[in-house]
């Protein structure tokens, strides 16, 4: 297994203080998150791309760039690149620009967005959004694997003889799908050959699977090796204690509070929303957030990865309240007492020669 932090920026007022951070001291505390996750051994970091709610990641190629300058080895990845409201000539160019900072340690996470709102705020229609996705994603792969590019389709001008530059470091670099509620998702990236990246943040399990189940089985339909499907899962969050019981009292009152200034009423209903785990006795037992002891939550990763069988496990530990030095002590005891146990009972050939 090999294990990812990721961070949405979220820059709501903290749940139970009122505290609120100002712009610039979050985005240094993501950097500087980024920057420890790289020397506690992780293998990726990840930042989100959100354009409305209260979050700072509008702008997630930035903030990968100021990474890819504070760090040397840790993949860099998006979570995801809300590529159906963006320009693909727009994101080849970005991307590979980065690949070339980094040299080649960008990989992209392309999705629609699951969030509602943004297809009204870039002038798109909602209802064309699987469309929309399908055709970028196309020219996409196009742009970064071609020269001298034409091309035609219902969405933006046509291209006639384009080359974009940079070109990217070393070939078209890796680019999973993110998946949290719809087949579309995992169909596009089976089509393709390409990974996928299921968000495992809010449903039950059993709706994770449906996705993942298709995704495979589409993978071989559509020509390819199942070997090479490879796949990663989100995790809604990660809180350590000591034992369960002191994770319940610890964060019972902030988890609780988090969920309910997250939820969305006028979204009630529509999977991929509003969790249903909103207490912290649910979260433990039946939520994908690994909340409790070491223990617990490596068996709960393994028990994911029996049914997944990923590859890959982001994690993320800013998005409940915890303290800058909390989030880093967090991640300090996950790599310390539950990847090494993880990482030997399931192990992963992704971003190995």
């Amino acid at each position: 297994m090999k294990f990812q932090v990721l961070s949405l920026i979220n820059h709501a007022p903290h749940p139970l203080t009122g505290e609120l951070l100002s712009a610039s001291a979050r985005l240094e505390q993501v950097l500087a998150v980024g920057e420890a996750a790289e020397r506690l051994g992780f293998d990726a970091y990840a930042i989100g791309e959100r354009h409305t709610g209260p979050f700072l990641s509008s702008s997630p190629s930035v903030l990968l760039g100021a990474l890819a300058a504070r760090t040397s080895r840790i993949k860099l990845l998006t979570g995801v690149t809300v590529l159906a409201i963006l320009d693909p000539v727009r994101v080849a160019e970005d991307y590979a620009t980065l690949d070339q900072i980094s040299r080649g340690r960008i990989e992209l996470v392309v999705g629609k967005g699951a969030e509602a709102g943004h297809f009204d705020l870039f002038g798109l229609d909602e209802e064309h959004q699987w469309d929309l996705q399908a055709e970028k994603y196309e020219l996409l792969r196009r742009l970064w694997s071609e020269e001298g590019v034409t091309w035609e389709g219902r969405f933006r001008p046509p291209l006639r003889g384009v080359t974009t530059l940079p070109r990217p470091y070393a070939g078209l670099p890796r680019v999973w799908h993110g998946s949290a509620t719809s087949l579309n998702s995992p169909e596009l990236a089976a089509r393709h050959g390409d990974p996928l990246f299921t968000a495992n943040a809010i449903q039950p399990r059993a709706a994770y699977a449906k996705l993942i189940a298709h995704y495979r089985e589409k993978f071989q339909e559509y020509g390819h090796d199942p070997a090479h499907a490879r796949v990663a899962a989100g995790s809604g969050g990660l809180l350590i204690a000591d034992t369960a019981e002191q994770a319940v009292a610890r964060y019972k009152d902030l988890y609780e509070a988090r969920v309910r200034q997250n939820f969305k009423p006028h979204l009630e209903g529509r999977a991929g929303y509003n969790t249903p785990f909103r207490t912290v006795e649910d979260a433990i037992a039946d939520g994908p957030q690994l909340i409790g002891s070491p223990q617990q939550i490596i068996d709960k990763i393994l028990g994911y990865h029996e049914v997944y069988g990923h590859d890959l496990q982001s994690i993320t530990v800013d998005g409940v309240g915890l303290s800058a030095t909390e989030q880093t002590e967090t991640l300090h005891r996950f790599a310390e007492e539950i990847a090494p146990v993880v990482r030997k009972e399931a192990p992963s050939t992704l971003w190995e020669a």
